[in-house]
């Protein structure tokens, strides 16, 4: 119960003896730029978990097919423009972005591409929603290694994290809000809404905050 409480409570990202003094910093440490390389691919593995299990996706790609249904662009344009408005957000919130800003978008791409072929696509909805929630866990976890190695977090993550600094609020509450947005204005919009977006939808916030007190528990 006490963990719980300590995770749920969570107001802001850790910092470590292997984290980096800056998020501008560009010539991090061999070890940081590790761990926050570890961190991506699990992102974007258990981002591609979700789209694998086939009942629906990540509240940020439905927002994307809202965009592209209401403009005729492509998905990958209408993401593009979803990510320049959220790094827009970052402005008022003086967030700085970094390598880990640049990194976000190539490693989880690439991740995307070799692991889907790969990984399973359940036909039981139980099975279905296991990998759907194992997906938000990694997440999480992955979240939890590249945000703490403080080499500029992701779009969402930093907006996430700004939001936290002007209002104080729990990192679990402020994640969730964003993706839960996202789904509404993405399902307005025209997006497809699954159990799956749901789940990551209110799931995602907690997720991260586990992971980052995983992460800064045993990984010191």
């Amino acid at each position: 119960m006490k963990v719980l409480v300590l995770i749920f409570s969570l107001k802001k990202v850790p910092t470590l003896s292997w984290s980096s003094f800056d998020a501008l910093n560009l010539k991090p440490r061999i070890i940081t730029l590790l761990y926050l390389l570890i961190g991506l691919i699990l992102f974007g593995l258990g981002e591609t978990m979700l789209i694998a299990a086939n009942v629906g996706v990540s509240p940020w790609t439905v927002l994307a097919q809202g965009i592209s249904i209401k403009t005729g662009y492509s998905i990958g344009i209408s993401t593009f423009m979803v990510s320049i408005g959220v790094l827009i957000l970052w402005i008022p919130l003086k967030q700085k972005p970094g390598i880990g800003t640049i990194l976000n978008t190539i490693i989880i791409s690439i991740v995307l591409d070799v692991s889907l072929p790969y990984l399973p696509t359940p036909e039981s909805f139980f099975l279905q929603a296991l990998q759907v929630f194992i997906g938000v866990i990694i997440v999480g976890l992955g979240s939890g290694f590249y945000l703490i190695s403080n080499l500029g977090p992701g779009s969402r993550d930093g907006l996430m994290t700004g939001l936290q600094k002007k209002t104080n609020l729990p990192i679990a509450l402020i994640r969730a809000t964003i993706e839960v947005s996202a789904v509404v204005f993405g399902f307005y919009l025209g997006g497809v809404v699954g159990i799956g977006t749901l789940v990551f939808a209110f799931g995602i916030g907690p997720a991260v905050s586990a992971g980052l007190f995983f992460v800064s528990r045993f990984f010191k």
